[in-house]
């Protein structure tokens, strides 16, 4: 553990002593996951995390969280739907789920709801990552092209959010080849960052049973599953994806609460 966390940690439990437990826990803001207290209206499954030991990875394609824990890593890729973003932004700052937000800088949802967005963002209870400026093939770019494609995102991703997103990057359609791979490192960008489930939901009809039968397939321990905020199906099932994790007794997590880059 860390001294700034450990301190923060000790601060509260401080708090909590003087004030009473109660009252002390109504004061925290709902969506602040830098005590590693647990906000007691929040359900199972969907708690922000205490102190997590982290496990050191190196560079290289992820898929998967390493070891043994019974946490999940929701990934959610584009942005193109205004209303889908702002759906997910709700649904954490309802629930607490935490969340990993993989952001295509050209879509206006993500200045549309970065007044929303940001607290949540400087909490730690959404992370955001790297996803190009706008969406192209990367394996079909000279590398100044996949290049500029990264930097433009970076630069948005820090200039608006206050955060790079380094070391994790998600390469469009999953499409990454060793040029690719060490461009995006030159920029930061160690760990492209892949899954091993999906919410089936880039299909050019989708529904929400089909969305809810993905869930059930792929919601699973130490998984990283991949969403996109793009249509708003997603959005009329979150409490039942909600009700999976808590059945499963699965602990959401952001990649940052869980892997860091050694």
């Amino acid at each position: 553990m860390d001294r700034r966390r450990l301190l923060t940690l000790l601060a509260a439990g401080t708090a909590a002593t003087l004030l009473g437990a109660g009252e002390a826990n109504a004061d925290l803001p709902f969506d602040n996951g830098s005590s590693g207290l647990i906000p007691p209206n929040l359900l199972p499954g969907t708690t922000i995390p205490p102190l997590l030991p982290r496990a050191t990875i190196g560079p290289g394609t992820i898929s998967a969280l390493p070891g043994d824990g019974n946490n999940i890593a929701l990934t959610i890729d584009d942005g193109a739907s205004v209303e889908t973003v702002g759906g997910f932004i709700e649904f954490a700052r309802r629930t607490g789920i935490r969340m990993t937000f993989f952001v295509t800088a050209y879509y206006d949802s993500w200045l549309v709801h970065r007044d929303a967005l940001r607290p949540l963002v400087d909490s730690g209870q959404i992370q955001l990552g790297n996803h190009t400026w706008d969406h192209p093939d990367l394996t079909r770019l000279s590398a100044g092209a996949v290049a500029d494609q990264i930097e433009r995102a970076k630069t948005f991703l820090w200039n608006t959010f206050g955060t790079d997103g380094t070391p994790f990057y998600r390469p469009p359609f999953g499409r990454h080849n060793g040029l690719v791979d060490r461009v995006a490192a030159d920029s930061g960008y160690a760990v492209p960052t892949m899954w091993y489930g999906n919410l089936n939901d880039t299909n050019t009809v989708i529904n929400e049973d089909m969305v809810l039968t993905a869930a059930r397939q792929w919601f699973r321990a130490q998984s990283i599953v991949i969403g996109h905020a793009n249509r708003p199906t997603v959005t009329h099932v979150f409490d039942q994806l909600n009700d999976i994790i808590r059945e499963r007794d699965l602990r959401t997590v952001t990649l940052n609460d869980v892997l860091v880059l050694g």
